[in-house]
C-alpha cells in the first residue's frame, strides 16, 4: 500500500519518537478496520455489539466492564486482556457463560481498556469496539468514550516500543489510538450531545471529522416506535416497522452529513437469533402461545405486565423468558409465523425473528460504507495520523518533510481514493462550500462503493450507467475549469475524475 511504504520511506528521516508513531500506524494499517459502537448509555449498544459478533460477550447489565472501552477481535484463543493505564496487561478467562467477567478483580480506576480475543469469522474482517455510553452519571465512564471518539487515547494505550527502545509519549499515542469507523446508536429522540459525539469523531486525529464514508447509525428499539406517532403507519401490513423506517429517514435528514445513513434495528431479538440465544424450547412455548384464541394472546401483547401475570397454559416463568429474549415485538411475529405455518421449525422460525430484526440490512450497510472501502479509510485515517505525528515532533524541517512526502504521494493517479475522501470530508464538514444538489452528488459518489448507488442508479443497467458516468465526468470537468471557486475546483477534479474511473470500469 502507498501510504505504507510512504511510512516506511520516512522512518530514518525522521526523530525516533516519530519513527515509533509511524511504526504504530504500520501496524494498524495491516489490522482489521476498527469500528466503534457509540451512543447514548442504555441505547442497547452492546447488545449491537453481539448481535453483530453473533455471540453473547459483551456485558449489557451495568456493571464494571460497561463502564469500560472494550475491543472485540480476532485471536487463536478466546480470552480477555485487561489493559492499564500504565501498559501492564492481565490475562482472564471469559466467564462459564461465556461472557467478559462481570467483575474484573482489579480497580478499575487503573483500567485504560479490556481486549477480548475471539475465534469468530466476522471479526477477521473488522474489530468492534464497545463504549460506555454517553450521558451515564459515570463522568470517568464518559470521558473514555469521548476520548474513543475524538482519539484522546483511550484505544490501544501500551506502550509501543521502536527498535532503538524509544516508547510512543501520550501526543503521538493520541494521534493513531482512535477508531477507523463509527457505528453510532440512537433510539427515538435525537438529542444535543448525539449530534455532538459525531462531530467530535474523528478516524485518526482531530483533524478528520466524521462523514458519510465512515459513519452510519441506527435506530435501536425501532419496536418501540409508535405507529401511531406516523402518518398513515397504521394502514401497512407492518405498522410498527414502518413508523420505525419514517422516524429512521427523518433522523438521516437531521444527522446528514455526519452519517451516511440511518437504519431501524431491534438489537435483542437480533442477539438472541444470532447469538444461540433463542432455543427449541422457545420455539415450543411460542407453539403454545400461538395455540391461544386470537383475542386471548391479542390482550396479552397489550403490556409487559398483562403479558406474563395473564392466566394461560404456558408458564409465566416461560413467558418472562420470552419476554426477555424478544420482547412483545418478537413474541409477536413469531406467533404469526407459527400461526401462518404450523409446521415451521424451530430453526426457520429463528432466521424469521433475524429477519425481522433488521440486523440484515445494518450488516450490508456495513460491508457498503465500510467493509467495501476499508482499505482507503485506513489509509486516510493513516495519512491523519502521520501528519499529527509530524506536527506534534515540534521539528519544523520534519514537519514539512512529512508534508512534501504526502503532496507527492497524492499527486499519483493510484491515490485516486485518498483524494476522493479528502474531498468527502472537506465536503461533508462545511469546509468548502457548495450548492446542496451538488453536495448531495459528492456524497453519494464518495459514500458508496456499489456503482448504482454511486451514480443515483440503482437497478440501472450497464450501458445507461456507462452513459451517465461520462456525461456527469464532462459536466464536474467543465465546472471546475469555469464555474468553481478554487476550494470548488479542487474537490470537482476529484468529481470528475471518480465518474471517469466508474465509466472506464463499466466500459471494461
Amino acid at each position: 500500500m502507498s501510504v505504507a511504504n510512504l511510512c516506511r520511506r520516512l522512518q530514518p528521516q525522521v526523530s525516533a519518537r516519530t519513527a515509533a508513531g509511524f511504526g504504530e500506524v504500520l501496524r494498524r494499517l495491516g489490522a482489521p478496520l476498527q469500528v466503534a459502537v457509540a451512543g447514548r448509555i442504555k441505547s442497547g449498544k452492546s447488545t449491537l455489539v453481539n448481535a453483530l459478533i453473533g455471540r453473547r460477550v459483551a456485558p449489557t447489565d451495568v456493571g464494571e466492564c460497561t463502564r469500560l472501552v472494550t475491543r472485540f477481535q480476532y485471536g487463536t484463543v478466546d480470552r480477555v486482556e485487561v489493559v492499564f493505564a500504565d501498559g501492564r496487561k492481565q490475562v482472564l478467562p471469559f466467564a462459564a457463560d461465556g461472557m467478559i467477567p462481570a467483575e474484573l478483580g482489579v480497580d478499575i480506576a487503573e483500567v485504560s481498556h479490556l481486549e477480548a480475543y475471539l475465534t469468530n469469522a466476522v471479526l477477521q474482517d473488522m474489530t468492534v469496539i464497545d463504549t460506555p455510553g454517553l450521558g451515564s452519571l459515570d463522568a470517568a465512564s464518559v470521558s473514555r468514550t469521548e476520548q474513543l471518539l475524538g482519539a484522546a487515547g483511550s484505544g490501544d494505550s501500551g506502550d509501543d516500543p521502536d527498535e532503538d527502545g524509544t516508547e510512543l509519549d501520550d501526543t503521538s499515542r493520541s494521534a493513531v489510538a482512535g477508531a477507523e469507523a463509527v457505528l453510532y446508536v440512537v433510539t427515538q429522540g435525537i438529542r444535543a450531545d448525539d449530534q455532538q459525539a459525531l462531530a467530535a469523531f474523528t478516524a485518526a486525529t482531530a483533524s478528520r471529522e466524521a462523514g458519510p464514508v465512515n459513519a452510519i447509525a441506527v435506530l435501536n428499539k425501532a419496536d418501540t416506535i409508535a405507529p401511531e406517532s406516523v402518518a398513515g403507519a397504521e394502514e401497512t401490513g407492518n405498522p410498527v416497522w414502518t413508523a420505525a423506517t419514517v422516524l429512521a429517514e427523518k433522523q438521516a435528514a437531521t444527522l446528514k452529513p455526519r452519517v451516511a445513513d440511518v437504519l431501524p434495528v431491534i438489537s435483542l431479538v437480533a442477539e438472541s437469533a444470532e447469538s444461540g440465544g433463542f432455543t427449541s424450547a422457545d420455539a415450543e412455548a411460542l407453539r403454545g402461545l400461538a395455540a391461544l384464541e386470537p383475542d386471548v394472546l391479542e390482550t396479552m401483547l397489550l403490556s409487559a405486565d398483562i403479558f406474563t401475570t395473564w392466566e394461560c397454559d404456558v408458564p409465566s416463568g416461560t413467558r418472562l423468558r420470552l419476554l426477555e429474549k424478544l420482547d412483545l415485538y418478537g413474541v409477536r411475529c413469531a406467533v404469526d409465523a407459527i400461526r401462518a405455518e404450523p409446521s415451521i421449525t424451530a430453526g426457520a422460525l429463528r432466521r424469521t425473528l433475524l429477519d425481522s430484526s433488521g440486523l440484515a440490512a445494518v450488516r450490508a450497510r456495513l460491508n457498503v460504507v465500510f467493509a467495501a472501502r476499508a482499505d482507503g479509510i485506513k489509509a486516510a485515517a493513516a495519512l491523519a495520523s502521520v501528519t499529527a505525528l509530524a506536527h506534534a515532533s515540534g521539528d519544523p524541517a520534519e514537519r514539512q518533510r512529512v508534508h512534501d512526502a504526502i503532496e507527492v504521494l497524492l499527486a499519483k493517479p493510484e491515490a485516486h481514493q485518498l483524494r476522493l475522501l479528502e474531498a468527502l470530508t472537506l465536503v461533508a464538514s462545511g469546509a468548502v462550500d457548495m450548492p446542496e444538489d451538488l453536495t448531495e452528488e459528492v456524497l453519494r459518489v464518495g459514500s458508496n462503493a456499489d456503482l448504482g448507488a454511486q451514480l443515483g442508479l440503482p437497478g440501472g443497467s450497464r450501458e445507461e450507467l456507462a452513459a451517465f458516468s461520462l456525461e456527469r465526468a464532462g459536466w464536474w470537468r467543465s465546472f471546475a475549469s469555469f464555474g468553481a471557486t478554487p476550494a470548488q475546483s479542487r474537490v470537482a477534479h476529484v468529481v470528475h475524475r471518480a465518474y471517469f474511473l466508474i465509466w472506464q470500469q463499466l466500459r471494461a
